[in-house]
């Protein structure tokens, strides 16, 4: 049995702007540090085999946070990049509804086969992006035995990762919170992913960012 912390990275500016990031690399803002730093604290006290993270900054700069002081180096996953958007990266949403109405009803519509507009990249299908990002993760955890990993990647992954360990259809409307530097626990039992608890912010309390400031 592996024991799965999976992590969304910490808020940035095009997170609170609605701005679809998509592979464009964006860093945390002040209040993503914040909330990066908090989270360390959190998990200080939990055993970790191994840390990984996306490439992308903003997930590689939460999960430096929780490797602080443990000795416990980041490995980069290129696998659990955020979806690729095609020419929707860097609009807000309302712009991409003008823009490209008919795409983004597909996307809305969680249409599995719909293809973004190209951008500077070729957008990503949901069937093609979730097939990625589930691999990733069930590749790291087959790797080895391990007992306990964090895991720091994007809203949309772990919005894959938990429908497929659910077996809740994209069909489905979602009824589960993905939140910025959140904890979400897993176990994957050798052949299938669960879900243990999901949407952890206790460490995101005021107090808790507080006492980050005083540090």
């Amino acid at each position: 049995m592996t024991e799965i912390l999976l992590i969304r990275h910490g808020e940035t500016d095009w997170n609170t702007e609605r701005r679809l990031q998509g592979h464009l690399d964006v860093a945390l803002n002040a209040e993503g540090v914040r909330q990066a730093q908090a989270l360390g604290q959190a998990l200080r006290g939990e055993a970790l085999d191994a840390i990984f993270s996306s490439d992308l900054s903003r997930a590689r700069q939460t999960a430096e946070a929780i490797a602080a002081g443990r000795g416990v180096p980041v490995q980069i996953e290129s696998g659990l990049r955020e979806r690729c958007y095609g020419a929707f990266e860097g609009l807000r949403h309302d712009d991409i509804r003008q823009r490209y109405p008919e795409a983004y009803a597909a996307w809305q519509a969680r249409e599995l086969d719909a293809r973004m507009p190209p951008g500077e990249r070729s957008g990503e299908t949901l069937r093609e992006f979730s097939a990625r990002a589930v691999g990733a993760l069930v590749g790291l955890v087959v790797a080895r035995q391990w007992r306990r990993i964090a895991v720091v990647s994007h809203g949309g992954v772990l919005d894959c990762i938990c429908r497929e360990a659910r077996g809740l259809g994209w069909e489905m409307p979602r009824d589960f919170d993905i939140r910025n530097a959140s904890i979400n626990r897993l176990h994957w039992n050798g052949t299938a992913l669960q879900v243990v608890e999901w949407g952890d912010i206790a460490h995101l309390r005021q107090e808790a960012l507080d006492e980050v400031d005083r540090t």
